[in-house]
């Protein structure tokens, strides 16, 4: 099957959470074992929270393979192509490797079907995560999992890692994981394995309770980031450097939030055996685009995918402390079942231009929808992302914007702005 015919049968199946989606494990077990079992005897650390994990999951591998390893990655949602989920080595698979990969799974899939041994056929991330867990038996020496979508029922979680990660928890996703920070944490939490370490990343008291609970019961150790202090810590608007034990940290990733990524992955690298050097480059040459990520200058592009209120708040904090005696121009669209008010209360008093927009996709709320909640007296709407940023270039030279909400609208916005659609 060719990559387009691969990728739009993916879509098919209803890309990330589909209304009426079955969480659990048991497809994805019984997908992998038709499959020859891919995912057993190999290295893995797998990386659950609410926000942070794709920052800190990146940060690990770009470790690893300074280390030398050959290391995945595998991440979602992508921002512009199914390929970016898949990375092997820093780059991610081509094109004709993810269609073959998808081929390999799609058919094994269609037979376990007829031989009535697959309730239906596995999802849009079932697939992708079993395709995942083939390339990096074929390719990988170790490979970061990132959890999906909470992570006891997540399709990752049929991995027996050598470490786990637990980053910031918040609110999100509720209608699946509950409305508490304890029973989202214990969703978090189910990843953690008998006897497998876990490094934990500051959190608040009720999240923190349920992991540590969680550690104990399982005999695991807990490492908490908590424990280990900071100094020298400077932050910038394009990175920021600090000194952990008397080692000096930069890393490239915009935002206060990311300090506390990066020490949590600087603990999760050492668990692993990984030098001093290792981890310092590796997170100096780390990239994870889409998240604070300055695109162009005068006016300067920022793209970040806020799509929660602790995201919300992280990108608050970041125009605050860096941009406030600039003009803050601010392109925003959403999904349907985010929390938008909470969102927008914290980020809309921020911009002195509002753009309302929808990125292309099913589960979008509608620009008029957002400017109705918005109350702001600079507003306007964009059908589209490609009137949105057509918009945003009228900003003066000396302003920045920020095309933040969704990441489906990050990455349109991405692919508009670095050339790589028309």
């Amino acid at each position: 099957m060719s990559y387009p015919d691969s990728v739009q049968y993916l879509y098919s199946l209803g890309n990330e959470i589909k209304a009426g989606a079955k969480l659990g494990l048991e497809r994805t077990r019984e997908l992998l074992a038709g499959l020859g079992h891919p995912e057993i005897s190999q290295r893995f650390v797998h990386v659950a929270g609410t926000n942070g994990k794709g920052s800190t999951s990146a940060m690990i591998a770009s470790a690893l393979r300074q280390s030398g390893l050959r290391t995945g990655l595998y991440t979602s949602p992508h921002l512009i192509e199914p390929t970016e989920r898949i990375n092997i080595n820093g780059a991610a698979v081509t094109k004709d490797r993810f269609a073959a990969a998808f081929s390999t799974v799609h058919q094994t899939a269609e037979q376990m079907l007829l031989e009535e041994k697959l309730d239906a056929h596995p999802s849009y991330f079932e697939t992708v995560t079993a395709m995942a867990l083939l390339l990096f038996k074929e390719s990988c020496d170790i490979g970061v999992m990132e959890v999906g979508l909470g992570g006891r029922l997540d399709a990752t979680n049929v991995i027996h890692p050598e470490l786990c990660v637990i980053t910031p928890i918040a609110y999100d996703h509720e209608v699946y994981l509950g409305n508490t920070l304890a029973s989202i944490a214990a969703e978090k939490a189910g990843i953690l394995k008998a006897g497998v370490p876990v490094v934990m990343a500051s959190q608040e008291v009720a999240a923190q309770a349920v992991i540590e609970n969680r550690a104990r019961d399982l005999n695991c150790r807990l490492i908490r980031t908590d424990d280990y202090t900071l100094t020298n810590v400077e932050a910038t608007a394009l990175g920021c450097r600090f000194e952990l034990e008397n080692e000096c940290y930069r890393c490239p990733l915009a935002g206060r939030h990311q300090i506390e990524n990066a020490k949590a992955a600087i603990l999760a690298c050492r668990i692993l055996g990984l030098g001093p050097s290792a981890i310092r480059e590796g997170l100096q040459t780390v990239q994870w685009p889409g998240r604070l990520e300055l695109i162009s200058r005068g006016p300067d592009f920022i793209l970040d995918g806020a799509h929660n209120p602790a995201g919300a708040a992280a990108l608050a904090s970041y125009i605050r402390e860096f941009h406030s005696q600039r003009p803050v121009w601010l392109v925003y669209g959403a999904m349907r079942d985010k929390a938008v008010e909470e969102v927008a209360e914290q980020l809309f008093s921020l911009a002195d231009r509002l753009i309302a927009t929808a990125p292309n996709f099913s589960r979008a709320l509608r620009p008029k929808a957002i400017l109705e909640l918005s109350g702001h007296r600079e507003a306007t709407t964009a059908e589209t992302v490609s009137e949105a940023v057509q918009l945003a270039r009228s900003a003066p030279p000396n302003a920045v914007v920020f095309f933040t909400g969704s990441l489906f609208l990050v990455g349109e916005a991405r692919a508009i702005l670095t050339g790589s659609i028309a």
